[in-house]
């Protein structure tokens, strides 16, 4: 048995999870930022794995340093932090010519005190987890912008009916029941219309507003005809994205049978069940879209 034919394959290291909460306290009213960040690179370290050669691995420990160092000049939106961390690496290190940045943003509130928003005290938002990753590959850079978590329920106007039906079918048609999920979604700019200087931050708070609008509008067939108008709506606001992915859990919701005790349901009393669920997922996208290269390796949860 010989080992002749045997290569190194793809391959990335750094340091995961790096939890990075920066205060901004210039003036009486400080600022929060609460990040959970991670940096990958890839490059030239054929000798590390083969030769067990260190000289071109740049430790994970460094990496954890240079994003503290970073953030002492300031966040500003987790989109434009990673991609300054990508530029540092892939500059610094003529063997590093790629990686992977990403990150989460936690929310936090000002707890509001005798009527007034406090200046220094704050209280864990429970909305959504905000999420960015920054890819370069060469000479090409991706940025996909995301959130996580955001749960949302209607109360009516959704059904579902026209379903095929077999011996082992036992749903039963509905036009008026309860739609919920947790959306998870992830929006891909085109590499020519963003850079450092784009407001992600407002960019941001507009594409969720819009998933938001589109959940509520309309009657939902399914949650899939849901998923594809949310898709939809962001890409005719914003021009310089060029697709969104989406992963929605539905959260089923059951009408309870209270003819027990004598009573009617006319569905105003459920059942939140919490598994199994139906797992829709689904890429809404401009037929002309840029190509979104390897940006979506690696990033789970996503078709």
């Amino acid at each position: 048995m010989t080992d002749n034919n045997i290569i190194l394959g793809a391959n990335q290291y750094g340091k995961a999870e790096v939890r990075l909460v920066k205060l901004t306290r210039d003036t009486d009213r400080h600022e929060i930022e609460d990040l959970n960040v991670t940096s990958e690179v890839r490059g030239d370290f054929n000798a590390a794995h083969i030769d067990g050669d260190n000289a071109h691995v740049v430790p994970t420990d460094t990496q954890k340093n240079t994003i503290y160092s970073f953030a002492r000049d300031g966040v500003g939106s987790p989109e434009a932090f990673l991609l300054r961390l990508g530029k540092h690496f892939t500059d610094e290190f003529a063997w590093i010519d790629g990686g992977r940045w990403a990150a989460e943003q936690y929310g936090w509130n000002r707890i509001v005190a005798n009527g007034a928003e406090h200046d220094h005290s704050f209280v864990k938002s429970n909305q959504e987890v905000r999420t960015a990753v920054v890819v370069k590959d060469g000479d090409k850079t991706q940025v996909l912008a995301g959130l996580k978590g955001l749960t949302v329920l209607k109360s009516t106007q959704s059904g579902f009916e026209g379903f095929p039906v077999d011996k082992y079918t036992t749903l039963q048609e509905t036009n008026d029941r309860i739609m919920s999920t947790d959306v998870a979604a992830r929006w891909r700019f085109n590499p020519e219309a963003v850079d450092a200087d784009f407001d992600f931050n407002k960019s941001y708070e507009d594409v969720k507003a819009l998933l938001l609008e589109g959940f509520t509008e309309g009657f939902s067939h399914a949650l899939q005809n849901t998923l594809f108008e949310m898709g939809k709506k962001v890409l005719n606001a914003h021009p310089e994205i060029d697709e969104i992915k989406f992963s929605m859990p539905n959260k089923h919701h059951f009408v309870v049978d209270l003819s027990h005790f004598g009573q009617d349901n006319p569905n105003e009393v459920f059942f939140a069940a919490d598994r199994p669920y139906g797992l829709i997922e689904g890429t809404v996208l401009r037929e002309n879209a840029s190509d979104a290269g390897n940006v979506w390796e690696g990033v789970a949860g996503f078709c």
